[in-house]
């Protein structure tokens, strides 16, 4: 497994010029935001405006930190603060942002449909990863569940060739990132999503 630390993250203009996205991990490798199959990164945002739009892609929020962002659909609105569960929607749906008190930052995962599938859960302390996580984002300061040195908020480990991330037991409140090959949707529960 490798750390990704949050202050090492490279800034990168959104694809519509509207913010600034880090990019975590990304595949296959030497994919970039024009082309991957999955994609995680953390987005600051800092004003409303539309979000990027990716076509044939399927996407996963999930505010971070700041006050709170509101997600337009068309007339549908769903309003996200920090700690609300993640959300999922298609990542081709016109979506505008508008921020409920200034900036804020939030995690992306994103899997091309058809190809990968993607679940994103919240972790609390002491408990154990879901099968095939291949990410954990700390939510909060704490001890690198790995036996490492500290993890900071924003804090990413990966899981490398060598092994999954299954083994671990979340020292603090974290995310965990589960993606799989699209025939294979079984999640933690064992049913199929979709």
């Amino acid at each position: 497994m490798r750390l990704v630390r949050r202050a090492e993250l490279t800034p990168q203009p959104w694809r519509n010029g509207g913010g600034v996205t880090r990019q975590i991990a990304a595949g296959p490798d030497g994919a970039d935001v024009a082309r991957f199959d999955w994609r995680i990164s953390m987005a600051e945002v800092a004003a409303d405006g539309p979000f990027s739009a990716f076509a044939g892609i399927d996407r996963t929020l999930t505010l971070l930190q700041g006050a709170g962002l509101e997600l337009d659909f068309g007339g549908a609105a769903v309003r996200l603060v920090p700690g609300d569960a993640p959300l999922s929607f298609p990542g081709d749906a016109a979506v505008t942002g508008r921020l409920s008190g200034g900036p804020v930052t939030d995690l992306n995962v994103m899997t091309r449909r058809g190809v990968l599938c993607h679940h994103v859960a919240q972790i609390g302390v002491g408990e154990a990863l879901p099968p095939g996580c291949v990410a954990l984002v700390s939510l909060a300061a704490q001890p690198d569940p790995a036996g490492g040195s500290p993890l900071s908020p924003g804090d990413t480990l990966l899981a490398d060739a060598a092994g999954g991330l299954d083994t671990i037991t979340a020292a603090g409140p974290a995310l965990a990132v589960v993606i799989r090959p699209a025939r294979a949707r079984h999640w933690i529960s064992g049913a199929t999503d979709g």
